[in-house]
């Protein structure tokens, strides 16, 4: 029987401590959080894996595949019974009410053929009253801020006294991550929308204060025009076959709204292989409730929980408790979900299977694999985990791991081969990952492992005879397709992550660099200085001046990777080599990575530790028409190394 023993308050071994590991914290330490339900109370491997299956589109249309899509709040079996369900945010079809799920129903794509999706923000309660968030909101930092109204959105909010922090609606934009997407269609951190709830303030801002342009950008390309609580983008699926995820991308609260459910898997397809080749099937639309599945995705995430079941996430530091809530530098959860359950079992037969590998973290970096025992440390892998792909597609050819690493928002696309192992064998997937800052390493030797009673453990695998034979090709054979590379750039940039101290803590920002090599911290509404002209390759050099690694993302592109170290030009190992979209920039690293920018408009870069992109560590990243007036060329920022120099190098 499950005890009651989780009725503990922090610093309890096993409960809330682990909660916000110390070693997030840059000064004092966490608040005591009530009711937190211990970790170690939560039986493991009693509920199966659930598979998100395929989302339900809406009217047939001979060009485009075409979603209504919105985010709901509602309730979910998360811990295993006989605790309660939790309340949580999912994505669901609007025509289809038993569609919505936290993690998402998978949208299955295909190259070539555009997905057109109206996103809509219906969290409103049954009277049409809009819902507070779940989660305490820091209204202090730079944020959509609602309550600003049109002239103080998407700055710093004020405190209005009360303890709760904001309690009115809650903005939403929703962002696919990997996608080649124009700007209108990109989930713009300024382009949110309330819900369109019957008692909204009407001093409110309603919208972020770049939805209007990106509504008529797209009006103009489409003809048709947003409603209000929606934005409808559309994807051109013009990239190679990969593994992308859609998830909230609010300015300053994308911290708490993904922490709230709403992310899911976007599966793009295509003809580079023979279906056959690869394991399968992943879900599709037509499935019947009893399809099996050899293609599964599988999304990553730590959470905690109250007794009552309830999410848990810390409201602030050390300080005046009956303040406001207070923006956290970093998050570690006390327990592991995985498609949305905690540690669940998947019985698989004897024959190989494709796992999408999603790290859906907000900050913890996971070191993944395969093992017979589930507590033992260190962890002694006896399956290899081979690698077929990253965030952009297929690599150059298949590699084995004895440990995968996936740091916040990175996908590996991999196959495990159960074949050999005998009937009645139950393995292990074990992370061996930090429950605090990561700054690279070797679990046991340069940081501690996540404790292998609760975040050391992910899934457990029971093995069943196989049924027919597999048509599959062993990974070890496998020749996947060419993969092709940029050419010489045109422009170098040199880029700084930062460490600030602000107000008794520290702030991570990223920025350039300085005449003398220096890092130039800047913050989301300093002067842009990262402007590509549309159709120009260029080489980013990044220069990492903090004690933790960063995971570095930049919209609209995948990017190469040419190498890491003291200089960067260290070369990237067989892993490194496929194309990315997020990047790990190590301590006191240059990571040197290449891309080409073929969509003009205006996007972002950030580091993805979601607590630091919502906390000034995000900046705009504006590609301009050729001959095209650059946009922020006043303040300091405007001259210092960030900008462009002329270079013969071709990466």
């Amino acid at each position: 029987m499950v005890t009651r023993r989780g009725l503990l308050v922090a610093g309890a071994t096993g409960g809330a401590a682990a909660l916000i590991p110390a070693g997030w914290a840059a000064s004092g330490r966490a608040l005591a959080a009530a009711a937190s339900l211990d970790a170690r109370d939560i039986p493991k491997y009693v509920t199966p894996l659930r598979i998100p299956p395929a989302m339900p589109t809406v009217a047939p249309d001979p060009e485009r595949d075409t979603y209504e899509i919105a985010v709901r709040q509602f309730r979910q079996q998360i811990l295993p019974p006989p605790w309660p369900r939790t309340t949580v945010w999912g994505y669901g079809s609007t025509a289809h009410p038993g569609s919505f799920g936290y993690p998402a129903p998978t949208i299955m794509a295909r190259v070539g053929r555009p997905v057109r999706v109206t996103w809509v923000n219906q969290l409103v309660d049954d009277r049409g009253d809009y819902l507070p968030h779940l989660l305490p909101v820091d209204p202090t930092v730079h944020w959509a801020d609602p309550a600003g109204g049109i002239e103080h959105r998407d700055r710093h909010g004020r405190w209005d006294g009360s303890p709760q922090g904001y309690r009115g609606p809650v903005p939403q934009v929703v962002h696919l991550h990997g996608a080649h997407s124009a700007q209108e269609s990109d989930g713009h951190a300024e382009a949110w929308y309330l819900p369109t709830a019957r008692d909204l303030p009407p001093d409110f801002a309603v919208s972020g204060s770049a939805y209007r342009e990106f509504r008529s950008r797209f009006a103009e390309r489409s003809g048709l025009r947003w409603t209000p609580g929606s934005a409808t983008f559309e994807y051109a699926n013009d990239q190679r076959p990969c593994t992308l995820w859609y998830h909230d991308h609010t300015l300053g609260l994308t911290r708490e709204n993904v922490y709230a459910g709403p992310a899911g898997f976007y599966l793009l397809g295509g003809d580079e292989l023979p279906e056959e080749v690869l394991p399968g099937p992943a879900p599709t639309r037509a499935d019947p409730p009893t399809a099996s599945y050899h293609d599964i995705p599988l999304m990553i995430q730590d959470r905690s929980f109250t007794a009552d079941g309830d999410l848990q996430y810390p409201k602030r530091y050390s300080g005046n408790g009956d303040g406001p809530p207070v923006s956290v530098p970093g998050f570690s959860g006390s327990t592991i979900v995985v498609n949305g359950r905690t540690w669940p079992t998947l019985t698989v037969r004897r024959r190989r299977y494709r796992f999408r590998l999603l790290n859906g973290c907000n900050s913890r970096f996971l070191l993944l694999s395969v093992a017979a025992n589930a507590t033992a440390r260190p962890a002694r892998p006896v399956l290899p985990v081979w690698q077929i792909g990253s965030d952009g597609g297929f690599l150059p050819e298949p590699v084995a791991h004895e440990r995968v690493s996936l740091g916040p928002a990175q996908r590996v696309d991999a196959i495990v081969d159960f074949t050999d192992v005998p009937a009645g064998t139950e393995l292990y997937l074990v992370n061996e990952g930090p429950d605090g800052m990561y700054a690279g390493g070797r679990p046991g030797v340069d940081f501690p492992p996540a404790d292998p009673q609760t975040t050391g453990q992910v899934l457990r695998f029971v093995v069943t005879d196989a049924a027919g034979a597999d048509p599959s090709v062993p990974p070890e054979q496998l020749r996947l397709p060419a993969h092709p590379r940029l050419g010489a750039a045109q422009r170098v940039r040199q880029l700084s992550l930062n460490e600030r101290g602000s107000g008794g803590s520290t702030v991570m920002l990223l920025g350039v660099l300085d005449e003398r090599g220096r890092g130039l911290p800047l913050r989301w509404s300093d002067p842009v200085t990262e402007q590509p002209t549309l159709g120009d390759t260029e080489v980013w050099e990044v220069r990492n001046f903090t004690r933790h690694v960063h995971p570095v993302h930049l919209h609209q592109v995948q990017f190469e990777l040419l190498g890491r170290g003291h200089s960067g030009r260290a070369q990237p190992g067989p892993a490194d080599r496929g194309w990315m979209d997020t990047v790990l920039a190590y301590p006191w690293e240059v990571t040197r990575i290449k891309a080409h920018f073929d969509l003009p408009g205006r996007y972002a870069w950030h580091c993805h530790l979601l607590e630091h992109e919502d906390n000034e560590m995000m900046r705009p990243l504006n590609v301009l028409p050729r001959g095209g007036a650059a946009a922020g060329d006043g303040g300091a920022a405007g001259g210092a190394g960030g900008a462009p120099t002329a270079s013969t190098d071709a990466g």
